[in-house]
């Protein structure tokens, strides 16, 4: 994947995960950045439980990018003392 997916892939994913987790965005930068780093760590935990990752751009990645994502921000929001309310 290019580096360009890989940043729409996140932006994407990072947008999706912020409404799942508390109904607002964190900033365009703030969700590129967690998402991106989501589309990792969804890869890593699918990877590690023996399914397939991160492809490319399709519907699958943005999934596994977004779980991924929600991860990430739930630490972020631990680390940042931010309070996390549910939908």
């Amino acid at each position: 994947m290019s580096i360009l997916t890989w940043i729409v892939l996140g932006l994407v994913a990072g947008f999706i995960a912020s409404l799942i987790m508390q109904g607002r965005g964190n900033g365009i930068v703030i969700n590129l950045v967690l998402g991106v780093a989501g589309a990792f760590v969804g890869g890593g935990v699918f990877h590690y439980f023996g399914k397939v990752g991160v492809t490319g751009f399709n519907l699958w990645s943005v999934v596994v990018a977004s779980v991924g994502a929600v991860l990430v921000i739930a630490v972020y929001h631990l680390l940042s003392g931010r309070r996390v309310t549910h939908v």
